[in-house]
């Protein structure tokens, strides 16, 4: 199968940005394709399992290995810290997620 560019998807059904959500969704969180098609219909976006399945078999393979080597490595444990702080005046959650040996692999600020 010939290499495909990721900004390449002439041809395809769905606009680019709704690849890209795809992509995004998948490789970023642990979700089944059907869980996918679901988050996507919320947007107004209909389309089958087995369409995302493909999608995602075209066209992951390039960001992943873009992506992958400026993710921090985990040592297979892990666990999730959620602290409220204040940030300008205005209370926050701060959501870091910690392997065990106390280094931070991921951290999200959230109004909520």
């Amino acid at each position: 199968m010939a290499k495909r560019r990721i900004g390449s998807f002439k041809g395809r059904h769905f606009t680019s940005e709704v690849i890209l959500w795809t992509l995004r969704w998948y490789l970023a969180f642990p979700i089944s394709y059907r869980d996918l098609a679901s988050k996507l219909s919320d947007r107004s976006v209909e389309v089958d399992h087995t369409t995302l399945f493909r999608l995602v078999q075209a066209y992951a393979p390039s960001p992943e290995r873009r992506i992958r080597k400026h993710l921090r490595p985990c040592n297979g444990s892990w666990r999730v810290d959620e602290t409220y702080i204040k940030v300008k005046g205005v209370w926050t959650h701060l959501y870091r997620a910690v392997d065990s040996l106390g280094q931070t692999i991921h951290f999200l600020l959230s109004a909520r």
